[in-house]
C-alpha cells in the first residue's frame, strides 16, 4: 500500500476544510486575567482550527508535504491561498508572543514543539514560490520554539515515555530532523546528547504492556525511531538488540490495536497508533541489517497495521479526521 496522488488529494482536503474551522475547539490556555478570556481565533490567529493548536500546525505540514510530493495537486491554488492568508508577519508575531506570556512556558511542550519545527523544515524544503516568505514570517515563532526546546532539555531530568502528546522521543525525532536540515549544530547537539542520556542505557523494554487505551504512539517504537537517528550503523543494531531482544514474540506490539468507538476522541487515538507504528517500523527496519531477526516481524506487522486503520482516515468522525491524515502520510511514505 503506497501513497498516491489520489490519496494525497483526499488527505489534503481534510486540513483544507478544518484549518478554518474554529469550533469545536480544545483549548489548553492559562488565564492570567480577565482579558485573556478570548476565542481560539483571537488567541491563535494562525493555528486556531483543526480542534487544537498542534493539530493545526501539522495540518499545515500535511498540506505542504502533499504539495511537495505532488506539485500538480488539484488543491494547489487553494493551499497557497490558505498560507497567504495566515502566514503573515503580524499573525505569526502574535503566535510567538503567546509563548512569552506568564505561565505559558510549557504550552504545547513537547509535541507542538516538534511539529512546529517539522513545519519550518517542510517550508524550507518547499519549492512553492511563496514558501520563503511564509518561512520568514514564521521565524519569530520558530526561534521561540527552538530556544524553548533547548532550555527544556537542559532541565528535563527524566524522559516522558507515555504514548500521547508528552512523549519526549517523538518530539525529539521531529526536532532532530529539523536541526540537521537547517544545520543548527547547537540544537542537534542538545537533542543527541539528551537522547543518549535518556535512552542510551535502556534495556529489555517492557513492550508487552503496550498499548494503553488512548495512545497514538508506541513508546517502545518511537524511542527506537529516535535512536536510529542518533546512533549509526552497528551501534544502533547493538542498542536495539538490547532494547527489544524479543521483538518478534511481543504479540501486543506486532498486532494492530482494535478500536471500539471511533467517535470517542481518546479511543480514536488508537487508529493513530496503528499508523505511527507503521511509520516507526518501516523507518527502524531501514536502519537494521537485511538479515536481522526483526525484519520478518516488521514485514508482517506493517501491512496489518496499515489495513487496520488506513481506510478510517478519510470520512472518519471529526475526532479522528482533524489529525489522522498526518499520521497516514507518515505511514505511507517510504
Amino acid at each position: 500500500m503506497q501513497l498516491t496522488s489520489e490519496r494525497a488529494t483526499a488527505f489534503a482536503a481534510l486540513p483544507l476544510a478544518y484549518l478554518r474551522l474554529e469550533y469545536p475547539n480544545h483549548i489548553m490556555h492559562v488565564l492570567n486575567n480577565s482579558s485573556d478570556v478570548l476565542s481560539p481565533r483571537a488567541l491563535h490567529p494562525v493555528f486556531y482550527g483543526c480542534y487544537d493548536w498542534h493539530s493545526a500546525v501539522h495540518g499545515y505540514w500535511l498540506l505542504l508535504r502533499c504539495l511537495r510530493r505532488y506539485p500538480d495537486l488539484p488543491a494547489a491554488t487553494e493551499i497557497g491561498a490558505l498560507f497567504d492568508e495566515h502566514f503573515t508577519p503580524e499573525r505569526m508575531q502574535q503566535e510567538a508572543s503567546y509563548f512569552h506570556a506568564a505561565g505559558r512556558n510549557s504550552f504545547e511542550r513537547p509535541y507542538g514543539y516538534g511539529w512546529l519545527l517539522a513545519l519550518a523544515q517542510e517550508l524550507a524544503a518547499s519549492s512553492h514560490s511563496h514558501a520563503a516568505g511564509w518561512l520568514a514570517a514564521m521565524q519569530p515563532l520558530t526561534s521561540t520554539i527552538r530556544n524553548n526546546l533547548i532550555s527544556y532539555l537542559h532541565k528535563l531530568t527524566y524522559p516522558i515515555r507515555v504514548g500521547t502528546h508528552y512523549n519526549t522521543a517523538f518530539a525529539l525525532a521531529l526536532a532532530l530532523d529539523y536541526a540537521r536540515a537547517v544545520a543548527d549544530d547547537e540544537l542537534t547537539t542538545a537533542i543527541t546528547t539528551a537522547a543518549l542520556r535518556y535512552y542510551g542505557e535502556d534495556r529489555d523494554y517492557p513492550a508487552h504492556y503496550e498499548p494503553g487505551g488512548d495512545e497514538y504512539l508506541s513508546a517502545a517504537l518511537t524511542e527506537a525511531l529516535l535512536m536510529s537517528k542518533v546512533l549509526q550503523g552497528s551501534a544502533f543494531t547493538t542498542w536495539f538488540d538490547g532494547f527489544l531482544p524479543r521483538l518478534a514474540h511481543v504479540r501486543q506490539l506486532m498486532q494492530p490495536a482494535t478500536l471500539s468507538d471511533r467517535t470517542d476522541p481518546k479511543i480514536a487515538h488508537l487508529d493513530g497508533l496503528n499508523l505511527s507504528r507503521t511509520w516507526c517500523m518501516k523507518h527502524i527496519a531501514r536502519h537494521l541489517p537485511a538479515d536481522h531477526p526483526a525484519q520478518p516481524a516488521f514485514a508482517q506487522a506493517v501491512p496489518l497495521h496499515l489495513q487496520a486503520s488506513i481506510d478510517h482516515v478519510v470520512g472518519s468522525h471529526y475526532s479522528g479526521g482533524h489529525w489522522l491524515a498526518t499520521f497516514a502520510m507518515l505511514a505511507l511514505e517510504d
